[in-house]
């Protein structure tokens, strides 16, 4: 009998619209899930020490820094969602229908010769535009059409910016255009933001030619836009998602004002106005601020009259700058894949994915290469550029979006209240003070790892070899300070590098690791870690503890440190081996490591017989209550999670005699 197999067409259409994928597992009910919260918790706790159902769920949450609390579950989000495309836009511009966003690629190299060639190889392998830094440091403005001979202006847009001077800039792109007798393509922008300027350098805002421009832009160039609202210059200055997000609103309300003062009213100012914000590597917090921006500026421009099809904010999406690393910079691929995921599906209509280089530099063809694939691969294999809003009805994402809609359109009041942004940077210090106490809360996150940074602050590379690039010029200052989270770590590593080129090693603290590796290997480990990330080695020598008996000193190998040899020195008395070890690593600091057994069995004895040794300082891997000794002299201190990392290490170096 011949089995006969129905079409997959057929089967396809008698699947169900929605597949119930979870319709044969019973249904959970959260007093369930908080009764296993609770159960795990409290499983090692003493029995007078059991938290209860809300101090574990308050164990489980998170706190910004901008202060918003991140809850541990979210209920499913309601289903008044709105669509893709329709105000207030929270959920897009629009729908994607041709596949990918707009992939934008970033070009400051003054040698325009070969910056030339790196266009034309950016635009055939996958971007689609450019954004050209112009003026000192970066494209001169009569270089401009150099750079751009072999682009056709009219396909690929070109968006323009300048630290020093916006308006040349602007003009440059728009002589370039008249001389090849090209238009711009639509999505072209002239960079014109004085209000960012003015943040940035501290200098007064000023508008002049910013009307101008834009008139003459609606007469002669359609689809081309004059303005590029820069949300990111308070985002490198520290500033949180809030502080940005409120910014961004309060800076686009500043030039809907400035346009309309130059006669150029609220509907054709909204089309000419594009934000540029960054892309963070906190995947959620960049994806609600991208959406709630959406919703915020909808909403100031249903304030002005403009027609609901035209209130979508138009988003150009930068990896954020702050985040990137010097040492250890490849791990800034990965930084730069998780802020395009973010901002791709948070619906930026534009990204673009700064090198993992950038900070040593200007780009080789190999970073070029690696910040274009991270979209394309993102966009075309991985399928994000087929789905609109694939975030939407997250109950987490969506109660995000909401929160910080909230926060920032508080600060939009506060702004507001001072007479606007303009005002506000003018006259007042509003906006200074709201980025330097967030710039202060996310440095202490830093510096005590609560925000780790991968490769600088944990698991820092230590043998790594520095990339060689064409360093840029310093940026303009003068206003707003621009800040790299992992900036504070470099300078400690700078301080152990130049000790290293001076006198052959780097600095160096004794690990006195008790027992056998199972004993201390954690905290050994944990701690050559932390003090690799200032550039201090860590020389591991392995005692049995009893500093009166025989010692046990076979080496181990162990990843970051370096292990004294004591080879043939098993019968030696425990105090002359770490008299020999201080002695060879030149240190007067030794750390104790070990498990807090190990501690209260030999840790006072060995404390001890450190001092006698020469060791000015002995600081403990745990907590100096394990010692189990009522002498508080015995220690200087301890090494644990939750230490201000960037102050002890600031201090240890003192201690070792590395000059600042």
């Amino acid at each position: 009998m011949e089995e006969t197999i129905q079409p997959a067409e057929d089967v396809v259409d008698a699947l169900p619209e929605v597949l119930a994928l979870a319709s044969s597992f019973p249904a959970a009910t959260r007093g369930q899930w908080e009764e296993q919260v609770v159960r795990v918790l409290n499983r090692r706790r003493p029995a007078d020490r059991q938290l209860s159902a809300e101090q574990c769920l308050d164990a489980l949450r998170t706190r910004t820094v901008d202060g918003l609390t991140i809850e541990p579950l979210y209920p499913p989000a309601g289903s008044d969602l709105g669509e893709p495309g329709v105000a207030p836009f929270r959920r897009g511009t629009t729908v994607r229908r041709d596949g990918a966003w707009d992939v934008r690629a970033l070009h400051d190299d003054p040698d325009t010769a070969a910056g030339a060639e790196a266009v034309l190889t950016d635009l055939e392998r996958g971007v689609t535009s450019l954004w050209v830094r112009v003026g000192a440091g970066a494209v001169a403005p009569a270089d401009l059409g150099r750079l751009l001979s072999g682009v056709e202006l009219g396909l690929a847009p070109v968006a323009v910016s300048s630290e020093d001077d916006q308006g040349t800039a602007a003009r440059a792109l728009l002589a370039v255009s008249v001389e090849r007798g090209m238009p711009l393509a639509p999505g072209s922008n002239l960079g014109l933001d004085p209000v960012a300027h003015a943040a940035v350098t501290g200098t007064p805002v000023d508008v002049a030619g910013v009307g101008e421009l834009t008139r003459h832009v609606l007469a002669d160039h359609p689809g081309v836009r004059a303005v590029t609202v820069d949300a990111c210059v308070y985002h490198d200055a520290g500033g949180s998602d809030v502080d940005e997000l409120g910014l961004a609103v309060a800076a686009g309300i500043a030039h809907l004002r400035v346009l309309e003062a130059a006669g150029v009213g609220p509907e054709q100012a909204a089309g000419q106005l594009d934000f540029r914000v960054s892309a963070g590597a906190d995947q959620f917090l960049t994806i609600a601020r991208l959406r709630a921006l959406r919703v915020l500026w909808s909403r100031v421009l249903q304030e002005c009259g403009v027609p609901a099809a035209q209130r979508g904010a138009r988003q150009h999406a930068v990896t954020s700058w702050r985040m990137l690393t010097r040492d250890d910079p490849w791990v800034n691929m990965l930084r730069a894949t998780t802020s395009t995921f973010a901002a791709a599906v948070g619906g930026a209509e534009a990204v673009t994915v700064l090198p993992f280089d950038h900070v040593h530099g200007y780009p080789d063809a190999f970073s070029r290469r690696v910040a274009r694939n991270a979209q394309v691969v993102l966009a075309e294999e991985a399928g994000i550029g087929r789905v609109t809003d694939p975030a939407g009805g997250s109950g987490y994402v969506e109660s995000l979006t909401d929160d910080l809609a909230a926060r920032a359109w508080e600060l939009v009041q506060r702004v507001e209240a001072e007479g606007g942004l303009v005002r506000a940077l003018d006259h007042s210090s509003l906006v200074q003070d709201l980025l330097a106490a967030s710039r202060e809360e996310r440095a202490r996150r830093v510096a005590d790892r609560t925000a780790p940074i991968t490769g600088v602050s944990s698991f820092p590379a230590t043998d790594e070899t520095p990339l060689a690039r064409v360093p840029r010029l310093a940026p303009v200052t003068g206003g707003l300070p621009r800040v790299r989270d992992a900036a504070v770590f470099e300078a400690l590593r700078d301080r152990s590098r130049a000790h290293e080129q001076e006198h052959g090693e780097p600095p160096q603290v004794l690990l006195v690791g008790i027992g056998t590796r199972r004993d201390f290997g954690p905290r050994e480990t944990f701690t050559a870690s932390l003090l690799a990330a200032g550039g201090i080695r860590g020389v591991l020598v392995e005692v049995a503890g009893l500093p009166d008996g025989d010692a046990d000193t076979q080496t181990a190998d162990t990843a970051g440190t370096q292990t004294v040899d004591t080879a043939g020195t098993q019968t030696a008395d425990t105090a002359e081996v770490l008299a020999t070890a201080l002695r060879e690593t030149g240190s007067p600091v030794a750390v104790l490591t070990s498990s807090a057994e190990r501690y209260a069995e030999h840790g006072p004895a060995l404390a001890r017989a450190l001092r006698r040794a020469g060791a000015s300082t002995v600081l403990l891997a745990g907590s100096e209550r394990e010692l189990g000794d009522p002498d508080a002299s015995l220690v200087d201190g301890a090494v644990r999670a939750g230490m201000d990392v960037v102050a002890f290490l600031d201090d240890l170096l003192d201690t070792l005699g590395v000059a600042r």
